[in-house]
């Protein structure tokens, strides 16, 4: 029985001793990997369906979706068409057409563990094909002899001038909040800058589908949207590791040069 309890005591001290010689990680690392979901985004731009329910003069329709590349890069889109009609002073016309959108969104947003809201800047490379029809016109005369109230009469057939295009680039900072599980809601403002025009010379470009007004002064555009949108997960992918800066040794402090008082 003592040669039993002996050989046991030996073996006891030999794992000690070897359990002593492994390192003691005074910092454990974090083993916690956390995914994101990456897949395709689609979705529809509310704004443009309510005030299609809610107005006589417009009709439109926008579909936007996005692509994950990366953490933060997004390949975005925005496809959609409108017809809006416009009463000025002296004449009412009837813009009609579509546009597409194509760029890329830049998440500046940095998401808390288990969130994917965005804050996002991006680009967009618009086109749009459309045609415009005059339906009425009157005309400006400064002599109210025999119009007192009103302008002299011009035309009401309609005149439509088809045809017609414009490019454009657009800058855009928007926003998209996930409600529930993959559905988001979000928001954007842009600023367009119109680089091609084409128009008929009987007619002025006044509204552009997906640019927006268009000023005789100025090549900008503002528009906006509310958008709704759904993500199809197709895989996930762990999120690269922050890299930490190199933390900077401090300096070696000079030896005091030793004060020896004033020599003779």
């Amino acid at each position: 029985m003592l040669r039993y309890f002996t050989s046991l005591s030996l073996l006891l001290c030999v794992f000690a001793g070897w359990a002593q010689k492994e390192p003691i990680d005074l910092q454990p690392k974090d083993t916690v990997v956390h995914k994101q979901s990456y897949g395709l985004r689609v979705g529809v731009d509310l704004s443009r369906i309510i005030i299609s329910q809610t107005s006589d003069d417009y009709k439109g329709l926008e579909i936007v979706g996005d692509y994950r590349l990366s953490q933060k890069l997004y390949l975005a889109a925005e496809l959609g068409t409108e017809d809006k009609t416009k009463q000025e002073d002296l004449y009412n016309f009837t813009t009609s057409g579509s546009y597409l959108k194509a760029g890329i969104d830049y998440n500046t947003y940095e998401n808390w563990y288990g969130m994917d809201n965005s804050i996002f800047i991006g680009g967009r490379l618009a086109f749009s094909s459309f045609s415009q029809t005059l339906n009425d016109y009157q005309y400006f005369n400064s002599d109210r002899y025999w119009y007192e109230d009103d302008f002299a009469s011009g035309s009401d057939i309609a005149q439509e001038y088809d045809g017609l295009n414009a490019a454009w680039l657009e800058f855009v900072v928007g926003i998209k909040a996930e409600l529930f599980k993959n559905l988001y809601l979000g928001g954007s403002a842009r600023v367009g800058l119109l680089v091609s025009n084409k128009e008929d010379e009987n007619f002025p470009n006044l509204f552009i589908p997906g640019f927006n007004k268009v000023t005789e002064d100025s090549k900008f555009g503002i528009g906006y949207n509310y958008s709704i949108t759904y993500m199809i997960p197709l895989y996930k992918k762990a999120n690269k590791p922050k890299k930490k800066k190199p933390e900077m040794e401090p300096r070696p402090e000079r030896p005091e040069k030793p004060n020896n008082g004033p020599s003779n």
